[in-house]
């Protein structure tokens, strides 16, 4: 054997394991909220997942409905491995057959969940309480959903609709406190009728913080990352906790029917539940509600455990799920121009 071929043979050996490291990690897609959802776990939750488990994610932004869209349309070849929903989403794909069965024991840090935040179908992973943002420099505390139709507070108000699990669930509440219920929001659309032409704004969900920032609007239904986001960027804004209550619900995420990747999706949810990811989420700048038993909700969350969460205000979403796309088109029908 001439020197070049043992050269050869040489560089080649110590190529391979350099190879074999890169081979061997495991690659998966994981569908995440656009903005602030998808910075956050990228930055967090990804390099411990790599450095953990050597398993490499793949983020696809899509709001939850996008999310259900898009599983549906691949016609069982799943477009990501895993989903992260809210409630409502979360039934329609439970509905549609859309995950695979969850085994809560192939989660090493379950224990910090509380009960029965771990089924079958997923796991909890953040938490959103929902109420009235307003700023205190330009209007009172508010005491309830009504006063949002009293002049003084409809003419500087931020209308969005039924598109959002807290815009839904903002207006189920309006309707619930002006005579209506979960699923009867007749009195809610007769009081929008009569305030639009007084009210502030009429627009997107994800332009309600910028229009609260730019003084456009002082008050809007909101979640208390929204606040908290907001005030850290020195807006003077705070949160109202209504005298029905604030409502709460969480988010889940759910393992992709037929996914390739079952054992990087287990390590996924796992790391985005364990200690050290939900402390880093529930600080500057990402302020995510943790599930997490261990780690303390932000100062502007209503609430200083995840078990507390039993005394807030929750929905029934198998029932709002066949009436949400008609109470989206009369909203948009409605109060538009």
């Amino acid at each position: 054997m001439s020197l070049i071929q043992r050269r050869g043979l040489l560089a080649a050996g110590l190529a391979l394991p350099a190879i074999g490291a890169r081979a061997q990690a495991t690659q998966m897609t994981a569908a995440v909220y656009p903005g602030g959802w998808d910075e956050a776990l990228r930055a967090v939750l990804a390099p411990r997942l790599l450095q953990q488990h050597n398993v490499t994610v793949a983020f696809d932004p899509l709001f939850a409905v996008d999310q259900i869209a898009k599983a549906r349309a691949a016609r069982g070849t799943p477009p990501f491995d895993v989903f992260v929903l809210d409630p409502g989403p979360r039934v329609s794909g439970m509905d549609l057959g859309l995950f695979e069965t969850l085994d809560p024991a192939r989660l090493p840090s379950r224990a910090v969940l509380p009960d029965g935040y771990a089924d079958n179908v997923g796991a909890a992973v953040a938490a959103q309480v929902v109420g009235i943002a307003y700023n205190p420099n330009k209007v009172p505390k508010p005491a309830g959903w009504r006063d949002l139709f009293r002049p003084e507070y409809a003419t500087k108000l931020g209308l969005t609709g039924f598109g959002t699990t807290f815009g839904t669930i903002s207006l189920i509440e309006m309707a619930k406190a002006l005579g209506g219920s979960e699923t009867n929001m007749d009195p809610l659309f007769a009081e929008l009728r009569r305030i639009r032409p007084t009210v502030a704004a009429v627009a997107q969900p994800a332009a309600m913080p910028g229009l609260f920032q730019q003084g456009q609007i002082d008050v809007m239904y909101t979640n208390t990352y929204t606040v908290t986001l907001l005030r850290s960027r020195g807006v003077p804004i705070a949160f109202a906790v209504p005298e029905s209550g604030a409502a709460a619900f969480v988010t889940t995420m759910h393992i992709a029917r037929n996914s390739r990747n079952i054992a990087a999706a287990y390590q996924y949810i796992d790391a985005m539940i364990s200690t050290p990811v939900q402390s880093a989420l529930s600080l500057a700048p990402y302020f995510f509600v943790p599930v997490n038993k261990e780690v303390t909700p932000g100062a502007d969350v209503p609430m200083r455990s995840i078990s507390e969460i039993t005394n807030f205000v929750t929905h029934d979403w198998t029932r709002i799920n066949p009436l949400r796309a008609g109470w989206i088109s009369r909203f948009n029908r409605e109060m538009a121009g």
